[in-house]
Formats: structure tokens, C-alpha cells, sequence
């Protein structure tokens, strides 16, 4: 019975651990959707994902933040940013890969990028019903809805696309906003 108990506990951790490897690659897939349609963001998912868990651990030893910065937390964020930028597939491909400045009709199409992401991530969490609270992925889509819907709100409210302000910014999508902003600067882009 104790050898079975064993095997059994075994093959529960390592079909785990299948799962977690599956909804890894299939969040990166995704992900890379909206990277394969902007020609100018090749490799952005990947850095602003390994950004955001550096700005993470940093922040980690800073006593504001440490209670909520947890090794699980920064792992979630971790592999939340790679949604950030979902919502870009439902942007046209005109806007979308426009080799040049955008016409302000056309930024305002562009700021649409943030609502659709989000607005998708809340449907997948809806799909899950509500005895959703007992499941991680709940947890997991929280964090990539407030990075999706927040990662181009700014500190003083000109951000888009609710003006939010300060801290009312989820933490998520302020270390997001920081990597992608970060990644843009350093990163050769065709509008720059």
C-alpha cells in the first residue's frame, strides 16, 4: 500500500508537471500571435518577460513590496507578461504594421490593443465559472488581465486606456509598463 501511495504521488507530480509544461508552451503561442503580426517586436515578448521577473527581484528586498512580491508572485508574473500585448491581433494590419509614424486616428485604433487583451482574458475567466476561486488559473488570469488592461496607464493618469493614476495602476502591470517602455528604448524600431 505504501509503495502504491509512493507511485501514485509520483505520477501525480510528474503529470503536474506535464500540465504546467503545456500551459507554458500554449501561453507563449498565444502570445506570439500578436508578435508574428508587428514586424517590429521580434524577441519583445521574451525580453519584457525576463524584464519583468528582474524588476521583480529587485523589488522583491524592498520592504513596500515584499509582501506581495513572493517567489510564486514574481513566477505568475512571470509568466503573465508575455499577454500584455494580445490584444494587437484584433488591431488591423494597416495600423498594425504601418512602417512609419501613425496619424492620430491611428494611434487612437493602436490604444484599442489593452481593452481587447483584457476584455478576452476576462471571457477565458469566465469560461471557468465561478467555482474558479479554488483554481491557480484564476489567480494566473488576474495578473495578465491588470497587465493587459494597465501596462499603458501612466503614474499621472495620461495613460491609456482609463487615465488611471498612481498606485490606482495594478503592481503587475507597473513592472510591465516599466519592461515594455525599457524594451522599446533599447530595441531598434522602424517609428523610432
Amino acid at each position: 500500500l505504501q509503495d502504491r501511495n509512493a507511485y501514485l504521488e509520483k505520477e501525480v507530480q510528474r503529470r503536474t508537471r506535464e500540465v504546467v509544461a503545456i500551459q507554458d508552451v500554449t501561453i507563449v503561442a498565444l502570445a506570439s500571435l500578436a508578435e508574428t503580426r508587428d514586424n517590429e517586436t521580434g524577441g519583445h515578448i521574451r525580453r519584457t518577460q525576463h524584464y519583468v521577473r528582474a524588476l521583480a527581484k529587485k523589488l522583491q528586498t524592498h520592504p513596500r513590496f515584499a509582501s506581495f512580491l513572493s517567489d510564486e508572485t514574481i513566477e505568475l508574473l512571470f509568466k503573465s507578461a508575455p499577454l500584455h500585448d494580445i490584444g494587437k491581433v484584433g488591431i488591423p494590419d494597416a495600423v498594425l504594421q504601418k512602417p512609419g509614424r501613425l496619424t492620430p486616428e491611428e494611434r487612437k485604433v493602436i490604444e484599442l490593443h489593452p481593452e481587447i487583451g483584457g476584455d478576452t482574458i476576462g471571457k477565458v475567466r469566465e469560461r471557468l465559472g465561478t467555482a474558479d476561486h479554488e483554481l491557480k488559473a484564476t489567480e494566473y488570469l488576474r495578473r495578465a488581465m491588470e497587465i493587459t488592461y494597465g501596462h499603458h496607464e501612466k503614474w499621472d493618469g495620461t495613460g491609456y486606456p482609463y487615465g488611471t493614476t498612481g498606485e490606482g495602476i495594478a503592481l503587475s502591470a507597473r513592472l510591465v509598463a516599466v519592461a515594455d517602455v525599457y524594451d522599446a528604448l533599447v530595441s531598434k524600431r522602424v517609428y523610432k
